[in-house]
């Protein structure tokens, strides 16, 4: 008899695991992969130990608060079992079913109490806490950090105690009462007994220690909420000011701390077992909800300025001091003329840098001129200043980038998007008052490959791969050459050779980039070598939100290019908050609503290499401080910037726009004043782009002179005018340059004498017979006037008024420059240009026409002067072409050279 082994049939149990495996394996396969691409990308900025802080602060306090809330609300399931006499250890399946569905109550209840960001502030504000020298508030004497840091800390974790102990209550009662009736109705069915209430001793629910200690934690995190409360009120927000009023000062503080004695005395009566007693304390936040209303009704409302006054002071206070104009802003009483006498040599630099190209017009124009090919797009239009020929010069610029969706195949051919079309090319750069005399922008820099038209700047790495239009991933450093820039009938290739982009050679990482974008082209494709790298978050404010999404960054990025050559992109960022005492509300766009505001942080991103820098700007704003201790090696000081890079720094507008909202109102510093709304001003209003409606005056990017300053220097511009009226009242300035960056001046009217606002000189250019005669003229043949945004210049002891007006054809958006009005109190100047109406205004200071305008007959007898096809005759031709463009534009010294090259080509 032979006996063979009887093979054995797998357990079930191991069967059971290998498909758990499995399954765990397909459903977290994406998050592997998405974290090893996060490795490498943190790996590529040499931030990999700021990622793992990140990853450890976010999952760090949920996690001890899950534990927390896991051991406080099982210790009440088990006395639950107790209380009904019977055991948990007897029902083992149970235990474990148990405790997974109280496990999964903990996370939740933990995820609904703790933000992780709030805990992590809390610690990194300790330092910032503990050095306090900023702001106080005046009623508790509590630092700014407190109610940034502490106060949100504190709110959480007593929200964090209610939630335990009300869980705790609710699970420790429902087991007793669970277990209790598991036993008692079986013997009520076997039995024929009739079902008692009694039967379940409610009658001994609070001779529970652990009911008593839970009820005792429940009341005293109601009272560390009635205490906390008082805190809160320095957020009320009244009919006329924000914090605390009159009536919270007088009638709330005191109820509430009754509410907390209540609270205390609760607890006695839970102790000694007078429950009803305990339940009528409710009868205090009862008044507190009454008492102040009507005090504020009947004795307050009648004398509100009177007893409010002092809180009003607080407020304006705080409120200036939250948006950073408390001692930050320089206030100058400014005597303007209505009409005065420019010094035009003397302001010279001021003058020759007047911003003749509207930012709008600028885009429209070089959008059709230097676009090149469809798939090339300008996003945005910047403004800055450079050192050019020895001079500070305004330019504008923009970026070259490439929009992969105006490919035709683009979706069709997946290689286009992914290894051709990697990157945008180049910029267009031209001076803000230089003007063709076809009306367009006079460029400094342009064409593909770059064109540099001043020996003053160099432009050496034209690539963009990082900006503000982009797609991803692409791979570079492939077997397939990248579209560089068009070059006639044929295309320019190149390689990247920089060092940005995670390694994406081997088989684990194209595996992991495949799962992370659901491509598996990336896996198959044969184009890979090993020297080959994935470009990814390539946009420059996705990147800077993934490595600092605590900061909220402009929408705007602005390019630099640097002395090297480099295009670098740079962003403005700022720590905000809604937790600053007495602060009023504003809503600033995609930031949401904020009370308190810094520009803490400039960012700078290589267009080429995408790396990122960090520097701190603003080192007394203690959310940036606390920031920095939680993250130190993120942050780079000011003083570490490149000085090619600083010289490009600015004053952002969104902060501007935010100061200015505050100071309109905020100006007003006297109580009674600003109760009344005695001197409420309002932005600016000028004509729109059409000039058919108005519009308010957006901040604006000058080069000009402070008053009482020699130097000019690049300024960001607001005026105001009184509320409803349209006559300027207030020029606020906000400084950018070196030592001054972040101060602001505010020029301050005379409130007896009439100066014109925006609004007002418009009515005044729409009233002069020739320049509405021209406009109606303009806007019935085919095109379309624009009226760019009317520039408010201090000169002297006056204002300048600017406006460049534009034609546009109805068939294309290309707006040229058609003419130049300057404005001056009364006296409207109209010219085709901006030299000739500055030169009226100058009052002749220019050189009089009759000794340097060249007749036109003189140039007719040179060109008729030689037979037709002379081989000269095109060298005329040019020279007669640049005679009548510098003589159109009031150039006529060089328009005389001209003129003689022009006899001397003719033989004359």
């Amino acid at each position: 008899m032979v006996l063979r082994e009887i093979p054995q049939r797998p357990r079930p149990q191991r069967k059971f695991f290998f498909i758990a495996l499995l399954f765990a394996i397909l459903i977290g396969s994406r998050s592997i992969a998405s974290y090893t691409i996060e490795y490498e990308w943190w790996k590529e900025l040499d931030q990999v130990g700021t990622w793992t802080s990140m990853l450890l602060y976010g999952i760090g306090p949920l996690v001890a608060s899950s534990i927390l809330v896991f051991a406080v609300l099982w210790i009440g399931h088990a006395r639950g079992m107790k209380f009904a006499g019977v055991r948990l250890g007897d029902f083992p399946l149970y235990a474990k079913l148990s405790a997974v569905a109280l496990l999964i109550l903990s996370i939740f209840i933990a995820l609904g109490s703790i933000d992780s960001w709030t805990v992590v502030r809390y610690v990194g504000g300790r330092t910032v806490a503990a050095n306090a020298t900023s702001w106080r508030d005046p009623v508790f004497g509590q630092p700014l950090p407190f109610y940034l840091f502490d106060l949100p800390f504190y709110n959480d974790l007593l929200g964090l105690v209610v939630g335990i102990t009300f869980f705790a209550l609710l699970v420790y009662w429902l087991t007793a009462r669970g277990w209790q009736l598991r036993h008692v109705f079986p013997q009520v069915k076997e039995e024929g007994l009739t079902f008692d209430l009694r039967d379940l001793r409610l009658h001994g629910a609070m001779e529970s220690f652990f009911l008593r200690g839970a009820a005792t934690l429940l009341l005293l995190a109601m009272a560390g909420r009635f205490y906390l409360s008082r805190y809160s009120m320095l957020m009320n927000d009244h009919r006329f000011m924000v914090g605390i009023d009159y009536v919270n000062q007088n009638i709330d503080l005191p109820l509430r701390w009754a509410s907390v004695a209540a609270c205390a005395a609760a607890i006695v009566f839970v102790w000694i077992g007078h429950l009803r007693f305990a339940a009528a304390l409710v009868i205090v936040p009862v008044l507190q909800f009454i008492v102040p209303g009507i005090v504020s009704a009947v004795y307050v409302r009648p004398n509100e300025i009177s007893m409010e006054r002092p809180y009003i002071a607080r407020h304006i206070e705080a409120t200036r001091s939250a948006f950073g104009i408390e001692g930050k802003v320089i206030e100058k009483q400014y005597p303007a003329k209505l009409e005065s006498r420019i010094d035009v040599t003397k302001h010279k630099q001021a003058l020759d840098n007047v911003r003749l190209w509207d930012w709008r017009a600028f885009h429209d124009t070089v959008t059709q001129i230097q676009a090149l090919r469809q798939y090339y797009t300008f996003k945005s239009t910047d403004v800055d200043r450079y050192q050019i020929d020895g001079q500070l010069r305004q330019v504008m610029l923009a970026a070259r980038e490439l929009d992969v969706e105006q490919l035709a195949d683009a979706r069709a051919n997946w290689i286009n998007p992914h290894f051709i079309y990697t990157h945008g090319y180049g910029l267009v750069m031209a001076e803000a008052n230089r003007i063709t005399p076809s009306g367009q922008p006079q460029l400094i820099v342009q064409d593909a490959p770059p064109k540099v038209n001043t020996a003053s700047l160099k432009l050496t790495r034209p690539e963009l791969y990082y900006g503000e239009q982009t797609h991803e991933p692409v791979f570079v450093r492939t077997s397939q050459p990248e579209f560089n820039y068009p070059a006639g009938a044929d295309n320019v290739h190149s390689q990247y050779e920089g060092k940005g982009g995670i390694p994406i050679a081997s088989f684990p990482m194209r595996l992991a980039a495949a799962l992370e974008y659901g491509d598996w082209k990336i896996l198959l494709t044969s184009y890979f070598t090993n020297e080959s790298r994935m470009l990814i978050r390539r946009d420059v404010r996705q990147r800077l939100e993934t490595m600092a999404n605590f900061i909220e960054w402009d929408a705007d990025p602005y390019i630099v290019l640097t002395a090297e050559g480099r295009m670098v992109w740079m962003v403005d960022g700022y720590t905000t908050s809604n937790n600053h005492p007495y602060s009023r509300m504003v809503q600033m766009g995609d930031v949401g609503s904020v009370n308190y505001i810094r520009n803490s942080v400039k960012a700078t991103v290589d267009a080429y290499d995408g790396h990122v820098s960090l520097y701190v700007f603003d080192t007394a704003d203690p959310i940036i401080q606390a920031w920095q201790a939680i993250f130190p090696k993120l942050f780079k000081p000011s003083s570490a910037m490149p000085a090619d890079l600083r010289q490009h720094v600015r004053y952002p507008e969104l902060l501007f726009r935010a100061q200015a909202e505050i100071y309109r109102t905020y100006h007003m510093q006297n109580p009674d004043s600003f109760y009344n709304k005695e001197d409420l001003w309002d932005i600016a209003k000028n004509a729109s782009g059409q000039g058919k409606q108005t519009d308010t005056v957006q901040p604006t990017y000058v080069i000009a002179t402070v008053p009482g300053e020699t130097q000019s220097e690049f300024l960001l511009l607001q005026s105001f005018t009184p509320r409803s009226k349209d006559n300027l009242i207030g020029l606020m300035m906000a400084r950018c340059d070196g030592e001054h960056l972040g101060e602001i001046v505010v020029l301050l009217l005379s409130k007896q004498n009439l100066m014109y606002g925006p609004l007002q000189i418009e009515a005044k250019i729409d009233s002069d017979q020739n320049i509405s005669k021209d406009l109606t003229l303009w806007n019935q043949q085919g095109s379309s006037v624009l009226r760019g945004q009317m520039l408010v210049l201090p000169i002297e002891d006056t204002f300048l008024y600017v406006e460049p007006i534009y034609i546009q054809s109805s068939q294309a958006r290309m707006p040229q420059l058609k003419k130049v009005v300057i404005a001056m109190g009364n006296t409207i100047i109209y010219r085709d240009t901006y030299e000739q109406a500055l030169a009226d205004l100058a009052g002749g200071t220019l050189p009089p026409p009759e000794t340097t305008q060249i007749s036109t007959s003189k140039v007719t007898a040179a060109v008729e002067a030689k037979p037709t096809g002379d081989p000269r005759l095109d060298a005329v031709r040019n020279h007669l072409r640049r005679f009548r463009e510098l003589n159109a534009q009031g150039k006529w010294a060089e328009a005389g050279k001209e003129l003689e090259a022009l006899e001397a080509a003719a033989g004359r």
